[in-house]
């Protein structure tokens, strides 16, 4: 693999969280110097869908201010959060970095965990997740009929997967590079919220250490959510034809 010159000026900072963007001018600045803040120099890559409300100027000012800790990859419009994360992760890749998180621009992930799933990693996990039902359900401001979905969800997910994870649709997450450096992006084959159960999936059958890490999650207070029911009729049928396909597949390392 060929590195550019940015790759040797981030050795140094092996730590990267990937932040989807669309619409989100009220939250993306003060995400963004929140993370940068914290104790252990992570640098963040926000994966921009083209909004129309000047979420990427934001990041641009913020950038002449964070040179080689903020980076953004632009694309033409709203593609889907897992290919923005297939992206993130690429890039990534490339720029030599050991950590790889996925995390929400809205401040349902609290940035204070980051260093608690950098911590889970790097004493032996492969793979960290944020979760919200490892102890309990651990989430603020959803209402109960979005709990009750989330969480059945999962059981649902377990059912299907035989997968011990509680929270199969989480989006905060810490990777190790050699698990993204196994799995074949190219093959993910879900576009929307069901990635998050697709990566799980993926890195357990090829029996890289999975652990949870409890979180609490608070939904958004500015800004507009992209959750919707189709999203998790996506997931319902979709898992099915994941496991399916896993028979075929083969996952040795």
């Amino acid at each position: 693999m060929i590195y550019s010159q940015l790759t040797f000026i981030t050795a140094m900072n092996d730590k990267i969280v990937i932040i989807p963007t669309y619409n989100e001018k009220e939250n993306i600045e003060a995400i963004i110097r929140k993370v940068l803040s914290l104790d252990g120099n992570f640098n963040i890559l926000v994966i921009e869908d083209n909004s129309p409300d000047g979420t990427a100027q934001i990041v641009k000012r913020l950038m002449e201010e964070f040179p080689q800790r903020l980076f953004i990859k632009e694309r033409k419009g709203k593609l889907g959060l897992g290919t923005a994360y297939i992206e993130g992760f690429k890039w990534s890749l490339e720029h030599g970095y050991e950590y790889i998180f996925e995390m929400d621009a809205d401040f349902s992930h609290n940035p204070d965990d980051l260093p608690r799933l950098h911590h889970a990693c790097s004493t032996g996990a492969d793979v960290a997740i944020g979760s919200r039902y490892i102890s309990g359900i651990n989430v603020i401001n959803w209402p109960m009929s979005r709990v009750l979905m989330s969480y059945y969800a999962s059981a649902y997910v377990r059912m299907v997967t035989r997968m011990k994870v509680r929270d199969t649709t989480a989006g905060f997450v810490c990777y190790r590079r050699k698990v993204l450096e196994t799995i074949n992006l190219d093959n993910v084959k879900f576009k929307g919220y069901a990635f998050q159960i697709e990566m799980k999936f993926t890195a357990w059958k090829f029996g890289f250490k999975v652990l949870e890490v409890p979180i609490v999650f608070t939904d958004r207070k500015e800004g507009k959510s992209k959750m919707n029911g189709s999203i998790f009729g996506e997931a319902v049928w979709g898992v099915i034809r994941m496991k399916w396909r896993s028979f075929f597949t083969n996952y040795k390392r």
